[in-house]
Formats: structure tokens, sequence, C-alpha cells
């Protein structure tokens, strides 16, 4: 079913019963997602919309906003671009599982897999290993299948089985497997890179690059153009242990500090899920985010606050891992949909 053309609104009556049924799979998936969580002792919360930093990541686009007090005086916000700042307070505050099916924008944003307002369930693990997100990303994955009842997901002709085992990948052996480049070959110390050398080792496999592009620009380059189109075909994909310097809120690995524990998951070369092991130093997170905005100045003319009270924040949380996945984009497989549009009540 296509998306409705702009002379097809989507409130029309038959343009909305040929929707409708996908739209009912979601809410079952919500409502077994929820039930998943809960009877793991996890507690649903909500985080605010609002908030004075929306994220601090170079490449996220927030929506801006000002709150105008009784007197008249105007205090600029944001809408949120992700729960995870306010999930860390609790965090710190004493909860120790929690969830969120969080309402977030993200602008700059449109496209097959992109909308500018969408969902993403936040959840969070205290005192637990990231890998431990490894399995409940399997497990929702199942979940999502059996609710909605399907076989396999299918998204622009490739396949993923959903009950099968995920194939565990590091970034560096996906690098060399379909780029043929020796990323850690570009590494140095805990964020050293070489741009230099990972542009060459790109330019060697094919992959276009220009003068002014950083190392992450190149990186970002490979693992859009001959990575990810791979990733999940067959059986879902963990792609683990990015590079530090592409992993801004994750705490590094015990044995290389060049590396940290982040993972994605990835069904029918899709994205679906982002996960961290989380940094709690609140020196380096400052050093990260401020390293974040300078980047976002360079490249977009613009900077975001940091939110003062997460750092504050962070010497009290206690040992983490958490997990976004893009609730939108899991739906849109479960029901082969073309576009995310096509599983949002109201896009």
């Amino acid at each position: 079913m296509p998306p409705p053309s702009p002379s097809e609104p989507w409130w029309r009556p038959d343009v909305h019963q040929d929707r409708r049924p996908r739209l009912i799979v979601r809410n079952a998936i919500k409502r077994a997602f929820r039930a998943w969580f809960e009877a793991r002792d996890f507690t649903e919360v909500e985080a605010a919309a609002l908030q004075v930093s929306p994220g601090n990541e170079a490449h996220l686009h927030a929506f801006t906003t000002e709150a105008i007090g009784p007197d008249g005086t105007r205090t600029p916000l944001y809408l949120h671009t992700s729960p995870e700042f306010a999930a860390k307070k609790l965090l710190a505050g004493g909860e120790r599982r929690i969830f969120d099916f969080a309402r977030v924008w993200r602008n700059r944003e449109r496209g097959p897999l992109h909308h500018p307002e969408f969902t993403l369930l936040e959840w969070y693990r205290a005192e637990e290993p990231y890998e431990t997100l490894m399995a409940d990303c399997e497990a929702l994955l199942t979940l999502a299948a059996d609710t909605a009842g399907v076989e396999a997901f299918a998204f622009r002709g490739g396949t993923c089985d959903p009950r099968a085992r995920p194939e565990r990948l590091s970034v560096a052996e996906a690098f060399t497997r379909h780029a043929g480049i020796d990323l850690l070959a570009t590494l140095s110390g805990g964020t050293g890179a070489d741009r230099d050398a990972l542009a060459a080792a790109a330019a060697q496999a094919g992959v276009r690059t220009a003068g002014d592009d950083t190392w992450s620009d190149v990186f970002s380059r490979v693992l859009v153009e001959r990575i990810e189109p791979r990733l999940g075909r067959g059986a879902p994909t963990i792609l683990y242990e990015y590079p530090t310097v592409e992993a801004a809120l994750a705490r590094r690995t015990a044995r290389d500090p060049r590396l940290a524990e982040r993972f994605e998951l990835y069904a029918c070369g899709v994205e679906l899920a982002n996960c961290f092991g989380e940094l709690t130093d609140p020196a380096e997170q400052r050093r990260r985010f401020e390293a974040e905005m300078a980047e976002k100045a360079r490249l977009y003319g613009e900077r975001y606050p940091l939110d003062e009270d997460l750092l504050s924040a962070l010497p009290l949380m206690p040992p983490a891992s958490g997990a976004a996945l893009g609730f939108d984009r899991l739906v849109m497989l479960a029901t082969g949909a073309g576009r995310v549009e096509e599983v949002i009540w109201t896009p």
C-alpha cells in the first residue's frame, strides 16, 4: 500500500480504512512489549518532551521553542530528540529498570525510514552489562513477529527471519568483510583517529571522499554505502564495538580504549536499535559533548546548551546499560509497510 499522496490525505475514510489494519497491529505490539517489560520488573516512565538541551550529538537536529513566564521572561527550550537525559536522571534518583514509549522529534529528517515526530522505545538496566540488551533485542524481535503473525520481515526486496539468532559482528570485522578496510589501523589511543589513513583506504575500496571530510565523515559514508545494506539479511545482525569517537554517550570497552560499548540492531538492512553501556564519568561526558557541539557549530553554525543537571546527576548514576529502539520502524517491518508513515496513526 503506497503512502497517501497530497491529494489523498490520511484522514479520508477510504485511505484510513486501508491503513487501519497495520495500525491495529502497532497497538498489539505495543501492548505485548509493555507486558514483556512489566513481567521483568521494569517500571514505565514518561520523560518530559520539553528540555533545556535536546541532546548533544553533532548530527541530531532539534525543534526549538521557548517558555514565556508570567512576567514575560522568555527561556529557550527544545523538544527532545531522545528521552535519554531524563532517563539517566531517574537512574541517578534510584530507579533500576525503566522503559518509556517516548514521542521524540528530530528536525531535518524525512523519508521512508524517517519522520520528524516518531516513537522511541527506550529501556535501561542498572547494574547489568550491555550484552543483556542484546538478548532483550532478540526477544523483542521474536515477540513482534509473533504478535503480528508473520514468519519473516521484508523491506526493499530483503528478508529477515526475526526468530533467528542474530549474528554478532564487530564494526571492525564489518569494515574488513564488506569494504576491505582495516578500521583499527586508523585508530589510536582513546579518541585518536587518522583521517588520511581512513580516507585512503576508503578511496581504494571505491568509496568517494572529499578533501574536507573528517574521519567521522568517511566512517559514516563507508558504513552507509558498503555495510548497512548487507546487515540483517536472512537473520538479524548486532553490529557491536563502535569506535569511541562514534559513541559519544557510551563507555569504553575494558579490552580496548579505542572501542566503546555500543551496538546497533539491524534487520533487512534497516537500523532498528542503538544501545550503550552508559558513560557515567561527568568530566569525560562533558568533554565529549563539547567536542560534538564544536563539530555541530562547524558544520551547521549552531550549538545546543549542555544539560548541566545531567552532568551533575552522572556521579550518582549506577553503572547501567540502555537501548533506544525505533518502534515505528519495527512495526513497519512487522507489517510489511514500505514507509514509517504507514504505521503512524496521524502522520
